[in-house]
């Protein structure tokens, strides 16, 4: 037992390292360029052309730099943005919202292409759900119309603020996010990396079927779901792909567990990424949740009338045949 302790929490404390070195090289580069282009008054150059779309999110337009970062790389690099610029508490939780829906969408949507689902579709989907939950919790937290955020006097005058002073305040800023990102990875990967070991879970399976069945999901896939939930479309890759390929799921079956997961993956280590921001935890874990037992449903209910039409077409075409 001792040894296998030790031994989940070596490859841990190892796994926990190799993805902290992984993510210093994108968080500090990105953050970086990001305070860069605030300084320069960059950023705020194109805020005509893409307000009204941000405005329906109730963002500002400079809120698509993180947006964008989040989609086509992951949660890391968004956060690295979103840490240089001078959003509120309230636009930084609907960024939050809209990238734990949808991102890394490249990776992650050739990913359920190959377990289930059109990646195409996978993409499309997720997008929209993040528009639509997105829009829907900016409403019920009565967020107020964005501040279009403006460059600084001396930048848009063309004589740029000093420097130093930036990059200190950067610098500082950048190191306490490091930090606090360290405390709460390496311990999560230690308590990952445990359950691998043991192979816990296998019995949450037995104990989550309940779970399962609130989430419109069968018992058959909740293997699939834990793993995606705990580990990612990324990081569970290669145990989703495996299992799909090698077991008798049904097309339905797969297309809910698609969906499910689509949405709502990664509800340990995603999440946490962006507590270091004072984020609150209920708006990082709850709206999604929700939106993907609502997604389901929502499928169940399109597939009872696609069958019920079918039935309807089919029995007619026999009477007009007779």
């Amino acid at each position: 037992m001792n040894k296998r302790v030790a031994k989940a929490f070596r490859a841990g404390i190892l796994r926990g390292w190799s993805g902290y070195v992984w993510l210093l090289k994108i968080l500090v580069p990105i953050s970086f360029a990001t305070a860069l282009l605030i300084w320069s008054g960059w950023l705020y150059k194109l805020d005509f052309l893409i307000q009204p779309v941000m405005g329906l999110l109730s963002l500002p337009a400079a809120a698509a730099l993180p947006l964008i970062i989040g989609l086509f790389t992951g949660i890391y690099g968004a956060v690295a943005a979103m840490a240089a610029m001078p959003l509120t508490m309230e636009q930084m939780t609907l960024i939050a919202i809209f990238l734990l829906i949808s991102h890394n969408l490249v990776q992650e949507s050739i990913i359920q292409g190959q377990s289930g689902l059109n990646s195409l579709a996978a993409a499309c989907f997720r997008l929209l759900t993040s528009f639509a939950v997105t829009c829907a919790d900016s409403r019920v937290m009565d967020v107020a119309d964005p501040v279009i955020l403006t460059a600084t006097a001396g930048a848009s005058a063309g004589d740029l603020p000093p420097f130093g002073p930036m990059f200190l305040s950067w610098g500082r800023d950048i190191a306490g996010l490091c930090m606090q990102i360290f405390a709460i990875i390496m311990p999560l990967m230690v308590v990952l990396e445990t359950m691998k070991e043991f192979d816990l879970i296998r019995y949450i399976v037995g104990a989550a079927t309940p779970v399962f069945s609130l989430l419109g999901l069968s018992r058959a896939t909740g293997m699939l779901w834990l793993t995606a939930a705990l580990f990612g479309l990324s990081y569970g890759a290669a145990v989703i792909v495996e299992e799909t390929r090698t077991n008798d799921f049904s097309k339905d079956e797969l297309t809910r567990l698609q969906l499910s997961i689509g949405i709502n993956h990664a509800m340990i280590e995603d999440p946490a990424l962006f507590l270091p921001l004072g984020i609150s935890p209920l708006w990082l874990w709850i709206p999604r949740l929700l939106a993907a037992i609502a997604a389901i449903y929502l499928f169940h209910l399109v597939t009872f009338f696609r069958r019920l039409n079918a039935q309807r077409t089919g029995h007619k075409k026999i009477c007009d045949h007779r």
